[in-house]
C-alpha cells in the first residue's frame, strides 16, 4: 500500500537499507529505471544521465540522502540513530519500504525507537489505512515504556474518520486513559466530535459530549458549535438553544456558524419565529449572517404562507446591504405563486429582479399554471421571457404542458411537445410521462400507446411513474388482465413497482371480484421490499365487504393494527356500513364512539349511514334523537341524504303524517339552504302513499313537484306503473299521468 512514493516492484528486494547492513563499504540506491551502487572502490561503474550538455551522476535518492551524510553512515557501526531514522521516515518512501527500515533500525543493538519515529511512521500507516498495525505499534510503545503524547491519538482519530470509521475514534478516545495513560483534554473530545458527526453519528456525539463535562474538561466554541450541529441534525433544537444559553457560563462567544446552524434548524420545523429572534440576536452579538441564513428565514415564512412577513425581512436584508441572490428571487416568487398572488409575482420579477433568469421564469410560468391561467403563462413564454434574453428549456416546456393537461387539452400539449423538439429542446421522460397520464386519465389509451413507442424510438424509458399511469388506467376500465401484463413488463424492464403499482392492481382486481389474487398481490408487496399503506387494506376491506365476507374484512382490520396501520374514516366508514346493512347498528355505533375516541372526526356521510341503519331497522325515533344531538353539538348539517332516510323510515313505519310534515319542513328549509327535495325524495313518497291506496294524494305530491321544477326520474315512473300494473291505480288517473 502507498503512502507517497512507490518503488518499483523489482527494486524492492534491493533497498539500499539491506544494502547498509550487508555492506557497510557500499551504498546500493533504487533509481527509475535501474540500480546503482555508490562504493569506496573508485572502479564502481556510474551510468551518468545527460542533461543541457552535461552528465549528471546525481540521482533523485542520492540527492535525497545528501543531507544524512553518507560516508557517516558506511563507517559507523550504529549507523541509523533515531533521529535519522525519523528523517528518513519523512522521506516519500512507501509503507513496505518504511516498516522494513524501522524494524532494520530497531534490530541495532542499544537501540531505542522515539516518539517521533513512531509518530512518522504512525501518520505514514494511517494514510494507508492499515489500522491494525497501528494498534500493535501503540502496544509496542507502551511495552517500551514510550510516554505518549495527545497530538498521535489526535493524528489516528482524524485518519479514523476520513476512513469512515468514528466508531474506532471514540474507542481510542477510551482507551487514551485506560490502557495508554494518556489524559485527553479538550483537543481530542473535538476531533472526536467532528469525526462522529461527519459520520452521522449524532447521538454518539451528544454522550461524548457529556462525557467531556463529567470529566471537568471545559468545552470550546468549536465543541459546541460541533455538537448543535448533531442537534440540529436530529431534529432536537430545544437542546441546542439550551446549549446556545450555556456557552455563557463556560465563557463561550458563539459564532456565525453556530447561529446559522440553529437558524436552519428553526426553519425547517416552522418555527420561524423563534429564527428570526436568534437573527435579530446574531446583529447584536456583532456575528455576520450571510445570504443563505436570510433565505432560511424567508422561505420558512413562505412555507408558512406568510409572505408579507418574508416580504420585510428581504427589505431588511437590503437595508443590511445583503445582496439577496437568485435563491432569494425564487423563494419569494414561489410563495407569492402559491398563495394565489401570481400578479406580485410578476411584479416582483419586473421590478426587484435586477438579473433574471430561466429558473425564476420557469417560477413565474409554474404559478400561472397553478392558478389555471394556461394562457397568461404561455404570454410570460413567447413574451417577457424571450425579450429578457432568457430561453426556454425542457423545464418551462414540461410545466407547460402539464398545464395543458391538466385543463385536458391534450391536443395542445401534444403540439406544444412538437414545437419544443423542433426548437431543439428535447422532451425527457418527465414531459412524455405527463402527457401519458393525461391521455390515461381521459381514457385515450392509444394514444398513451403512441407516445410510449415514441420514447422507445427516442431511447428513453418509462419510469414507476409512467408504468403506473398505464396500470391505474387499465385498472379503472376493468381491464386487469393487461395491467397484469404491463406489471410483469416491468419487472423484466428492470423498473420496480412502488405502492401505487400495487394499491392499482388490488384496487382493479378488487373491482372485477377476483379476492384472491388480490391477498396474492399483498403477499408480493413484502417480497419486493414494500410495505402495504391505509390504502391498500382499505381497498382489500372494502372489497370483502361487498361481497358480504365481513369476516374477512375483520381479519384485515385486525392486521392493519398489529402493523401499526391506523384506522382512517374510510375504514371506519367501510365497516360501519357493513353492519348497518347487516342490520347490526349497535356495532355501527359503537364504532363511532371509537372514531371519536381515537381523534377521528365522522362525517355527514358516517352519520347519515347511522340514520338510514337505525331507519332500516325501525328505530326511526332513535334515528331523530341521534340526528338531534349530533345538530345540538354542531357535528352535523343535515343534507338531503339525512331527510331522505328519515322520510324513507316514517314510509316504512306507515307514519305518513309525519312523512309528510319532514317533506314540508325540507321545502322551507330549501329557501335558506341549497338543499331541495330531489326525485329520490319523491319516489319514496309516492311509493308509499300508493301502497297505501292515496293516489290522489300522490298524483297531487308528483303536480306540485312539477311545479317547483321537479324532473321525474326512471324510477319516479317505475314506482307509477308498478302500482298501475297491480290494479291499485284509477285508469284515468293514469291517463293524466300519461299526459304529463
Amino acid at each position: 500500500m502507498l503512502s507517497r512514493l512507490k518503488l518499483p516492484t523489482y527494486l524492492t528486494k534491493v533497498l539500499f537499507i539491506r544494502s547498509l547492513s550487508l555492506n557497510q563499504n557500499c551504498l546500493s540506491f533504487p533509481s527509475s529505471g535501474f540500480g546503482r551502487k555508490y562504493c569506496n572502490n573508485s572502479s564502481a561503474t556510474q551510468y551518468p544521465n545527460e542533461k543541457d550538455g552535461h552528465f549528471d551522476f546525481e540521482t533523485e535518492w542520492e540527492k535525497l540522502l545528501k543531507p544524512f551524510n553518507l560516508e557517516d553512515l558506511r563507517k559507523s557501526f550504529n549507523f541509523i540513530t533515531p533521529s535519522r531514522l525519523f528523517k528518513l521516515l519523512e522521506l516519500p518512501l512507501d509503507v513496505p519500504t518504511s516498516m522494513e527500515l524501522f524494524e532494520l533500525a530497531g534490530s541495532q543493538t542499544g537501540y531505542s525507537h522515539s516518539f517521533d519515529a513512531y509518530y512518522a511512521l504512525i501518520d505514514k500507516l494511517g494514510a494507508a489505512l492499515e489500522f491494525k498495525v497501528i494498534d500493535r505499534l501503540l502496544l509496542q510503545m507502551k511495552d517500551e515504556g514510550i510516554v505518549f503524547k495527545e497530538s498521535l491519538f489526535i493524528l489516528i482519530m482524524k485518519y479514523y474518520g476520513k476512513a469512515g470509521l468514528p466508531g474506532q475514534a471514540t474507542r481510542l478516545l477510551l482507551d487514551m486513559r485506560t490502557i495508554y495513560e494518556c489524559v485527553p483534554t479538550f483537543k481530542s473530545y473535538n476531533v472526536v466530535l467532528d469525526v462522529l458527526v461527519g459520520g452521522n453519528c449524532h447521538k454518539v456525539a451528544l454522550n461524548v459530549y457529556y462525557d467531556m463535562l463529567s470529566r471537568g474538561i471545559s468545552p470550546t466554541v468549536f465543541t459546541f458549535g460541533t455538537v448543535i450541529k448533531a442537534l440540529c441534525m436530529t431534529n432536537e433544537v430545544d437542546t441546542a438553544c439550551s446549549l446556545l444559553k450555556d456557552m455563557a457560563i463556560y465563557g463561550c462567544v458563539p459564532n456565525s456558524v453556530i447561529y446559522q446552524n440553529l437558524i436552519h434548524a428553526l426553519c425547517k420545523l416552522s418555527r420561524v419565529d423563534e429564527a428570526g429572534r436568534l437573527l435579530d440576536e446574531m446583529f447584536l452579538m456583532c456575528c455576520i449572517p450571510d445570504v443563505d441564513t436570510f433565505n432560511d428565514v424567508i422561505y420558512g415564512l413562505c412555507k408558512l404562507k406568510r409572505i408579507d412577513e418574508a416580504r420585510k425581512w428581504f427589505d431588511r436584508m437590503r437595508l443590511r446591504h445583503f445582496t439577496p441572490n437568485s435563491v432569494t428571487h425564487g423563494v419569494l416568487m414561489h410563495g407569492y405563486c402559491v398563495i394565489g398572488r401570481v400578479k406580485e409575482a410578476r411584479a416582483f420579477l419586473d421590478y426587484m429582479v435586477p438579473e433574471p433568469n430561466t429558473v425564476l421564469f420557469n417560477t413565474l410560468i409554474n404559478g400561472y399554471i397553478m392558478a389555471g391561467m394556461v394562457e397568461e403563462a404561455k404570454a410570460i413564454m413567447y413574451g417577457n421571457m424571450l425579450s429578457a434574453g432568457c430561453k426556454p428549456d425542457v423545464v418551462t416546456y414540461t410545466i407547460l404542458i402539464n398545464g395543458l393537461c391538466e385543463k385536458g387539452h391534450m391536443g395542445s400539449a401534444r403540439e406544444m411537445v412538437n414545437e419544443m423538439a423542433s426548437k431543439g429542446c428535447e422532451p425527457n421522460a418527465i414531459t412524455y410521462t405527463i402527457l401519458i397520464d393525461g391521455f390515461c386519465k381521459g381514457g385515450r389509451l392509444e394514444e398513451a400507446n403512441y407516445l410510449w413507442d415514441e420514447m422507445s424510438e427516442k431511447g428513453l424509458s418509462l419510469n414507476t411513474v409512467g408504468y403506473n399511469c398505464f396500470i391505474s388506467a387499465l385498472c379503472k376500465d376493468g381491464k386487469v388482465q393487461k395491467a397484469l401484463r404491463i406489471y410483469d413488463e416491468m419487472s423484466i424492464k428492470g423498473c420496480k413497482p412502488d405502492i401505487y403499482t400495487f394499491n392499482s392492481l388490488i384496487y382493479g382486481l378488487c373491482k372485477v371480484d377476483e379476492m384472491e389474487k388480490a391477498l396474492g398481490l399483498l403477499r408480493d408487496m413484502l417480497l419486493e421490499g414494500i410495505i402495504a399503506n391505509t390504502v391498500t387494506y382499505n381497498t382489500l376491506i372494502r372489497g370483502f365487504l361487498s361481497r358480504g365476507a365481513a369476516e374477512q374484512a375483520l381479519k384485515l382490520v385486525n392486521e392493519m393494527l398489529l402493523k401499526g396501520l391506523p384506522l382512517d374514516e374510510i375504514t371506519y366508514n367501510g365497516l360501519i356500513k357493513a353492519y348497518c346493512e347487516g342490520r347490526l347498528v349497535e356495532k355501527a355505533l359503537w364504532l363511532v364512539e371509537e372514531m371519536m375516541g381515537k381523534g377521528l372526526n365522522p362525517s355527514n356521510i358516517t352519520y347519515n349511514m347511522l340514520i338510514n341503519g337505525l331507519c332500516k331497522v325501525g328505530k326511526v325515533q332513535d334515528a331523530l334523537v341521534f340526528l338531534k344531538d349530533k345538530i345540538d353539538r354542531g357535528l352535523i348539517t343535515p343534507d338531503i341524504v339525512t331527510y331522505n332516510s328519515l322520510i324513507s323510515g316514517f314510509c316504512k313505519k306507515k307514519w305518513i303524517p309525519d312523512a309528510l310534515k319532514l317533506f314540508q319542513h325540507l321545502q322551507q328549509q330549501s329557501k335558506d339552504y341549497e338543499i331541495r327535495p330531489d326525485a329520490v325524495t319523491y319516489s319514496i313518497l309516492i311509493n308509499c302513499l300508493c301502497k297505501n291506496g292515496n293516489f290522489d294524494d300522490a298524483y297531487a305530491l308528483l303536480c306540485r313537484g312539477l311545479d317547483n321544477g321537479f324532473v321525474p326520474s326512471n324510477i319516479t315512473w317505475q314506482v307509477l306503473v308498478k302500482n298501475f300494473v297491480r290494479g291499485h291505480m284509477k285508469e284515468s288517473l293514469f291517463f293524466s299521468l300519461s299526459e304529463i
